[in-house]
């Protein structure tokens, strides 16, 4: 009699039934699990030796100290941004000399300066733009000169 193979057990359906969970980084919950289920399962009459359980909870806390200053940073960026768009404000209806890049007929770029007055200013993809009367959107890097509005 033939015995069969169980297809449950072949490498490749092994594979394709490998559950994720959409984050490949371990957090310090994790790793603190981690730590507890080894405490806890750890064999009594060969325990864990002090300094692999100190040299784990430094880590720990390292990591703790890692995500604490990730944290910090990306609330220090916020309010980066929150400085630049309202000092950037301040520019709303001035007149401003910019840099542009414009196509010859030979197909070459050659930058020109052109000008135009802020109508609003806004924040897109981590750069401060503005937006000028004439519906053109610029980048704050391509400003060379702000100026009063001319008066009528």
């Amino acid at each position: 009699m033939a015995n069969s193979i169980n297809s449950d057990l072949l490498l490749t359906d092994y594979r394709s039934q490998a559950k994720t969970t959409g984050n490949s980084v371990l957090g310090k919950d994790d790793f603190l699990r981690i730590l507890i289920t080894q405490l806890q399962n750890q064999d009594p009459s060969n325990p864990m030796q002090d300094r692999e359980f100190i040299a784990q909870m430094a880590q720990f806390s390292s990591l703790e100290q890692m995500t604490n200053m990730n944290k910090t940073m990306e609330h220090f960026l916020g309010m980066q941004a929150d400085t630049m768009l309202f000092q950037h404000s301040q520019m709303i209806g001035k007149e401003v000399s910019y840099e542009a890049e414009e196509k010859k007929e030979d197909g070459t770029a050659q930058i020109i300066v052109k000008e135009g007055k802020v109508k609003s200013v806004f924040w897109e993809n981590g750069q401060t733009k503005l937006e000028l009367t004439d519906g053109t959107k610029i980048e704050s890097l391509q400003i060379i000169k702000v100026s009063d509005s001319a008066s009528s």
